[in-house]
């Protein structure tokens, strides 16, 4: 078992009160939450663990919003990675390294390849969901 890194609890609790992190309940919310985790995101493996555990607080009240108010299921994959990139701000560039080259993903952007099931995985750990929404 890996041990968690020790927080800080100042320190967390300074990154709480600048966030003010709560339950989303309009789209307005989820488009601040959204702002706000943008940051921690670009940051990667580089967030301190006071940032990583926010990050993680972050994303599920994210997670927890779009499950409830988006219907993923009667849409195709492309269309939930195309909304997933809209609300997420991700450019196709972003998405190179997870298709593994321009080409590719200007093609599986445009509907001209289908999201293969290697690509669905990679996407699902990009986004941080499950890859069963683009297969």
């Amino acid at each position: 078992m890996i041990a968690e890194p020790a927080i800080n609890a100042r320190r967390y609790g300074k990154l709480l009160a600048k966030t003010l992190p709560a339950v989303i309940e309009t789209e307005e919310e989820n488009e601040r939450m959204l702002a706000a985790i943008e940051p921690l995101f670009d940051k990667g493996k580089d967030r301190t663990p006071e940032e990583d555990r926010l990050y993680k607080l972050m994303l599920h009240l994210i997670q927890d919003f779009e499950d409830k108010h988006y219907d993923f299921h009667a849409t195709t994959p492309l269309n939930i990675l195309k909304h997933l990139m809209e609300v997420r701000g991700v450019k196709p560039k972003d998405l190179w390294n997870v298709f593994g080259t321009r080409s590719v993903t200007s093609e599986v952007l445009s509907g001209k390849r289908a999201i293969s099931k290697a690509h669905a995985k990679r996407l699902a750990q990009f986004f941080n969901v499950s890859a069963d929404l683009f297969i």
